[in-house]
């Protein structure tokens, strides 16, 4: 089966084409490795897969280059985006031709191709936006929600709050409708917190990422907000297995939204609980500073994974402490990356 993944040479695509290439399927890359970290993640791949795989440098706001890459793959993973919510506050056109325009284009050429791939979204938690209706409860090291023990669902509405939320959801009700009206076989996953090896974390994106590279190198770190913000983590080797289960059960997923991420067993305050944990597993104090929250962070963001567990029988393998362990030791392995 031929494989496609747009943002290939990010943190989530090098990690599934490295398992699909593992797993001897035929994967092509597309990436134009704009962002830091990925010309290090497509070297990365080529250590570990020679060349088993096909690159293709381009751009998804390139209509063009997009259809010649998509035509002949049995499946395309749509992850290419512009990723930071504060980025989409400072640059809202660039943000929307990147993640608006871009999946269209991405989109179309799926429905142009013969025969129609299976089409993978990955969207995000930040389509529900602020969720200002749900009532917060706030706790000694977290908030906390006061009626959704689970999380939340995919029937929360949408509203989505800021640029990056209204380039996303567009794109996440496009790919739903694709479905209804062209008949292609998508599957959209609203992803939480995505955390992992090979993820460059930085202050706007990527979070857990940030924090472990910054507290090993010494580098100063501040919280935004008051660190009792709560989300819910999911190790990257779970999301990959998610993917999977999908495609294996795609008859079942077809034209599906599915909230992905680590769900009520796994979550953290980004730093009241998770400072503590990261001091333990580096055996230092870690100094921190705080500022004004930023637009659009919900105090409480958790996932209900009911139905992905029940539809996909999928669920997380990896706590959190024992993920975040695994970063940890990655990223001391790896501090060369971060110069």
């Amino acid at each position: 089966m031929k494989h496609l993944i747009t943002g290939g040479a990010g943190f989530i695509g090098c990690n599934l084409a490295h398992t699909l290439l593992a797993e001897h399927e035929q994967v092509t890359v597309l990436d134009n490795l704009s962002r830091p970290g990925t010309a290090q993640n497509l070297a990365w791949l080529r250590e570990q897969h020679g060349t088993s795989f096909q690159f293709v440098q381009a751009d998804v706001r390139d209509a063009v280059a997009v259809q010649t890459a998509v035509q002949g793959h049995a499946v395309v993973y749509h992850l290419a985006g512009q990723v930071a919510v504060t980025t989409s506050v400072n640059n809202p056109r660039e943000d929307f031709e990147i993640n608006a325009l871009g999946s269209f284009n991405v989109l179309e050429a799926a429905r142009q191709a013969t025969p129609m791939p299976i089409f993978f979204y990955a969207s995000t938690n930040k389509v529900y936006g602020g969720m200002e209706q749900v009532q917060i409860v706030e706790q000694p090291t977290r908030y906390a929600y006061a009626d959704l023990p689970a999380g939340v669902s995919e029937t929360q509405p949408l509203d989505f709050h800021s640029p990056y939320g209204c380039s996303k959801g567009t794109a996440d009700q496009y790919v739903r409708d694709y479905s209804r009206i062209y008949g292609l076989r998508t599957v959209v996953f609203r992803q939480s917190c995505i955390y992992g090896p090979r993820q460059l974390g930085v202050s706007d994106q990527g979070w857990v990422a940030h924090f472990v590279i910054a507290s090993v190198l010494n580098r100063s770190l501040t919280i935004y907000g008051d660190g009792k913000q709560v989300r819910d983590l999911l190790f990257i080797d779970d999301l990959v297995a998610a993917y999977r289960s999908a495609l294996r059960q795609i008859d079942t997923a077809g034209g599906k939204i599915y909230n992905i991420g680590g769900g009520a067993a796994n979550t953290l305050s980004v730093w009241s609980e998770f400072g503590p944990l990261l001091e333990k597993l580096l055996g230092q104090r870690i100094e921190v500073g705080y500022d004004d929250w930023r637009p659009g962070d919900q105090p409480v963001y958790v996932s209900d994974i009911a139905k992905a567990e029940r539809e996909l029988g999928w669920r997380p393998q990896v706590g959190v402490e024992e993920g975040i362990s695994r970063l940890v030791q990655w990223v001391q392995s790896n501090q060369q990356m971060f110069a």
